[in-house]
């Protein structure tokens, strides 16, 4: 059987280079007389440097400066507390002043001529504090909470009520009202933030480990006033970003600072220490959930209130109750979002900011009432089952959720499930199953692309958006190749530089969505030139046709009714000069967006196996079923689900970034002591993909995947813990000592 070009498990068009190490990072990238920097951290939260003391560090062998407050150029853009015009825009610290908001904030930078004499310097740096006692984070502040103005995407209002939620509950026959916390969670992708930063007069050239190349582009010029024409922010390959490469950090702005003050090229790469505090994290969150029902289930009404934390110097709320307004069926509801401030470094997105805890909360409440009700999860779910979005009023663009839990439900297993608490064991092991629903949004930003068909039959694609490891580059070329039916070695990819058409952030799995659909339109704006041109040639079989008539396949152009009246697109371009054609165009979203209602679904289940007498937990078996559209690719899609499936598991019982009550700092800041999971902590997951076609999302047809396979697993694991043990923990990570010593 043929293989298509959209649907089938493409390999990388990248995989060979980083196979074989072709494939250049930002840290790889070497450049003539590159010096290097490195950080100086503040180990206080909240106060003033006293004095800062660089004597012993400058007399050092190849140290060419220490860059603190005391000598550091002001940049002539920056406002010490203003943030950028999105959501990825943070208030950056660029050592412009005396003033510590947060552990582990920057606070000098030592440039040299070797990463190793540069770490030397670094250390030799000697810093005195005026400290001030830190406002401390959840879950023991007694701050009073605040109403953000906004939340991350601007369509995402703060708070939404809909009926008489007071009403609702005090009619209500069964009731539910409990909190759920989730700690803070720290960005550690494989690779660290890093930055290459050249500067030829007033031309700055930035290689960087980002997700935007385009905001980062913008920032950054704002920072050094230069039009954005002259800065080039270059990023080839990304080793995993999750948000955390999504804003504007201070090390991109700090490692131009460096080159501009020094006047070579710099390169500063953060070590794994910085990576704690000054490039993001996950908001600690505390949920209040109500939901009050009939004996028979309906959902008479419901209350999701969200606290986060966000820093004294900057603000960023967890959307953590947006899901909770469209999953279900409810006619009285009430969301809100509410802040407390503390000396941490800014909270940013995270994997699926927001729906990943809110899910947890959620998914974890309507197993408790499913309980109190004496139903099946999934019965529940179906009698709360919402046909339309109530809280935009507005129908879906495609919904297969019910698909979901029927295919998922029967591959795992559920039938064989034994619906009582502790009624399930193989010895000392007890044993739990339970399920949750899985959603995330449908993104869509103004996105842009360039396509040259040449005489040969070749296709150049031009498009800035960079690849943070997800398979971009291939669902790109994949896209191009398909809608001129020629396989994807005959398309030539051009991206991951702002020499290139705009795109947006890799972030909120919109990457394809976006310049995807920015592909398949300008291929159609080609092909109908090729289609113009053939009907205006006297030699071509298609002459006098009209436009509507006319395909494309294999590279030919024919006449629907009568395919064997055409001919290939190489013959028409070489009997018209040999000229190639090209389009450009930029893409965004139209009236759908106002008139419809747009998410993937998926339906997430678990089971858990768990010693009685250690409280040791293993998770023995995730099954997923998910419908996102228009799948391009199925190796890489699916590796998507896999990676979200598994930092559920991670989120479930293992991320938690410690922090020191007395002074805010981090105490588990490594990869030995934040602890994620190995290999041996991962069953074997089958994730799937529900077939589903939407005309109406995108003209590309795909929704989002990057993100769902988080939201729908964090809650499958907590439920069926209980189901093993008849235990409701309602704090992550769901750890050993927790199950041991829980009380009712």
């Amino acid at each position: 059987m043929e293989p298509k070009l959209i649907g089938d498990p493409v390999d990388r068009i990248d995989g060979k280079q980083k196979v074989t190490g072709g494939a250049h990072y930002a840290g790889d990238i070497k450049q003539p007389e590159m010096a290097y920097a490195v950080l100086v951290m503040s180990t206080i939260a909240n106060g003033t440097i006293r004095d800062i003391d660089t004597a012993d560090a400058e007399k050092l062998p190849g140290v060419l400066a220490i860059m603190t407050h005391k000598n550091t150029p002001r940049l002539p853009g920056y406002d010490a507390n203003k943030p950028g015009a999105t959501a990825l825009g943070r208030v950056l610290h660029l050592l412009h002043d005396d003033r510590v908001d947060y552990s582990n904030q920057p606070i000098a930078m030592a440039i040299a001529d070797s990463f190793e004499h540069a770490v030397d310097a670094a250390n030799h740096v000697r810093v005195t504090y005026q400290a001030k006692t830190p406002a401390p984070g959840l879950p023991t502040s007694k701050a009073e909470p605040f109403r953000p103005q906004k939340l991350p995407r601007p369509d995402d209002p703060v708070d939404t009520q809909r009926g008489d939620l007071n009403k609702a509950m005090a009619a209500a026959e069964v009731s539910l009202k409990q909190t759920y916390h989730t700690p803070t969670q720290v960005h550690n992708a494989l690779e660290p933030h890093t930055s290459v930063a050249i500067w030829e007069g007033k031309q700055l050239t930035i290689y960087q480990a980002t997700q935007g190349i385009f905001p980062s582009r913008e920032r950054i010029a704002e920072y050094f006033a230069l039009p954005p024409e002259n800065v080039r922010v270059i990023a080839q390959f990304v080793g995993g970003g999750f948000g955390s490469k999504g804003p504007v950090w201070a090390d991109g702005v700090l490692a131009a600072m460096a080159a501009q003050y020094v006047k070579r090229p710099v390169k500063l790469e953060l070590r794994r220490s910085d990576m704690f505090g000054m490039v993001g994290s996950r908001s600690a969150t505390s949920q209040q959930l109500d939901i009050g029902a009939s004996r028979s289930g309906d959902f008479l009404g419901m209350a999701h209130r969200s606290l986060n934390q966000t820093s004294v110097f900057d603000d960023f709320s967890e959307p953590a109750g947006i899901l909770t307004r469209v999953l279900y069926k409810c006619p009285n509801q009430e969301v809100t979002h509410r802040s407390i401030r503390a000396n941490i470094g800014s909270p940013s997105p995270m994997r699926a900011p927001g729906e990943a805890p809110g899910m947890f909360a959620l998914e974890s409440a309507i197993d408790e009432l499913a309980y109190q009700l004496n139903m099946d999860p999934i019965a529940l779910r179906l009698k709360n089952y919402a046909e339309t979005d109530q809280q935009k009023e507005l129908p879906f663009s495609s919904k297969s959720l019910r698909e979901c839990y029927q295919q998922a439900a029967d591959r795992f297993g559920w039938s064989k499930r034994s619906a009582a608490p502790r009624s399930m064991r193989d010895g000392n092991i007890l044993i739990g199953m339970g399920m949750a629903s899985a959603i995330y949004p449908t993104i869509r930003d103004e996105a842009s692309a360039k396509i040259k068909l040449n005489a040969d039959g070749t296709v150049l694609l031009s498009i800035g958006t960079q690849d943070i490891g997800t398979g971009s580059y291939t669902a790109m070329t994949q896209l191009a190749a398909d809608a001129f039916g020629i396989s994807p070695d005959r398309v030539t990819l051009r991206a991951g530089d702002t020499r290139q058409p705009k795109t947006p952030v890799s972030g909120g799995s919109r990457t394809t969505a976006s310049a995807g659909s920015a592909v398949v339109q300008a291929a159609e704006a080609v092909i109908l030139k090729a289609k113009q041109l053939a009907l205006n040639d006297l030699k071509s079989p298609l002459n006098g046709q009209k436009e509507s008539d006319m395909a494309v396949e294999k590279g030919r152009l024919f006449l629907k009714s009568d395919p064997k009246k055409g001919e290939a697109l190489t013959a028409l371009l070489k009997r018209n000069g040999g000229n190639a054609l090209e389009a450009s165009t930029s893409s965004k979203s139209g009236e759908e967006k106002e008139k419809y209602s747009m998410y993937a679904h998926g339906a997430q289940f678990a089971e858990v196996r768990i010693d009685e007498a250690l409280g040791e937990i293993r998770v023995s078996k995730l099954t997923g079923a998910y419908a996102a559209g228009r799948i391009v690719n199925a190796k890489t899609a699916h590796s998507q689900l896999v990676g979200g499936i598994v930092w559920g598991v991670s989120m479930a019982l293992l991320e938690h970034a410690i922090h020191d009550p007395r002074t805010n700092r981090i105490m588990n800041a490594n990869l030995a002591e934040y602890h994620v999971p190995v290999n041996a902590d991962i069953p074997d997951i089958d994730a799937f993909f529900i077939d589903e076609k939407d005309e109406i999302v995108n003209p590309a047809g795909v929704k989002g995947i990057g993100e769902i396979g988080i939201t729908g697993s964090v809650a499958a694991i907590a439920n069926a813990i209980y189901h093993a043990t008849g235990k409701r923990i309602r704090e992550l990570p769901i750890t050993p000592d927790k199950i041991l010593s829980f009380t009712a």
